[in-house]
């Protein structure tokens, strides 16, 4: 690894780590009216016809209305779609114009890509969810009960789907294919997470069938540092969480190492 290298060669690929992660914000943030608030625009908009519609009708948790409940939901949800979004973006748009053997020619672990790849992936989701949180808290009062159970799920949430795109663009030979895995994985899965409403609310097999989606204890963990209610002990959630993120991990840093579809 990186410690085994000389000293000269182990300056370069700290150089060379620090140039990706500068070239993947900077992916982003060039475009920021497209990357950063266009999301924050959709999640108003789901804000707005969700509390119209709901706002007056339903309670999900003792005390708390149901726009105060959404938010959370919303803010998580944009967390995870854009971290997915920049890391299999940058893949298939590098795969396809050429310009992956930038990447691959110096001599750049794959654990330093991984690192590169993910950490811009998690400061586009950060952005977007803090961007979300700031238009959309003027309409619903939100208090914060564990500011620091907020801030590990959105980091854990944002690394995983990081991971996940890191993988599904190392996978995709075309945009079609990155379009099917956003539209037949990530997105369901989203959804289904209980952004909009709690798993309690389902009938018993659709509740067991939530429980099988990592992304559910995301959102239900990240929501229950705001009000200190959630669906399933935050603690496990946590758990549940961290396995899913070093699983996912393992697979991306196996495909790294190995060049799958990418030294070809």
């Amino acid at each position: 690894m990186l410690a085994d290298r000389p000293a000269s060669q182990r300056r370069f690929a700290t150089q060379g780590f620090a140039t990706l992660f500068h070239k993947e914000l900077l992916r982003f943030t060039k475009v920021s009216a497209q990357t950063i608030a266009a999301p924050v625009l959709t999640s108003l908009l789901y804000l707005l016809i969700f509390s119209h519609v709901l706002g007056s009708r339903t309670q999900v948790f003792e005390g708390v209305g149901y726009t105060s409940f959404l938010l959370p939901g919303l803010v998580m949800m944009s967390v995870l779609q854009n971290a997915f979004a920049n890391t299999s973006s940058s893949l298939i748009q590098s795969k396809i114009t050429g310009n992956i053997v930038f990447v691959l020619l110096p001599p750049l672990s794959h654990v330093e890509m991984f690192c590169a790849y993910v950490l811009a992936a998690m400061a586009r989701g950060m952005a977007v969810g803090l961007g979300v949180f700031i238009v959309t808290a003027w309409f619903a009062h939100l208090t914060i009960h564990a500011f620091g159970w907020i801030l590990i799920f959105a980091l854990l949430g944002s690394a995983i789907l990081g991971t996940m795109g890191l993988i599904a663009g190392i996978w995709a030979e075309k945009f079609d294919q990155i379009a099917l895995f956003q539209n037949f994985v990530i997105m369901p899965l989203t959804f289904l997470a209980g952004v909009f409403y709690s798993v309690k609310s389902l009938p018993g097999f659709w509740q067991g069938l939530s429980h099988l989606n990592p992304f559910f204890y995301m959102v239900d963990g990240f929501r229950y540092g705001f009000f200190g209610q959630s669906d399933v002990p935050p603690l496990g959630s946590l758990l549940i969480v961290t396995a899913t993120l070093v699983l996912f991990s393992a697979l991306a840093l196996r495909m790294l190492a190995t060049g799958y579809k990418l030294r070809h």
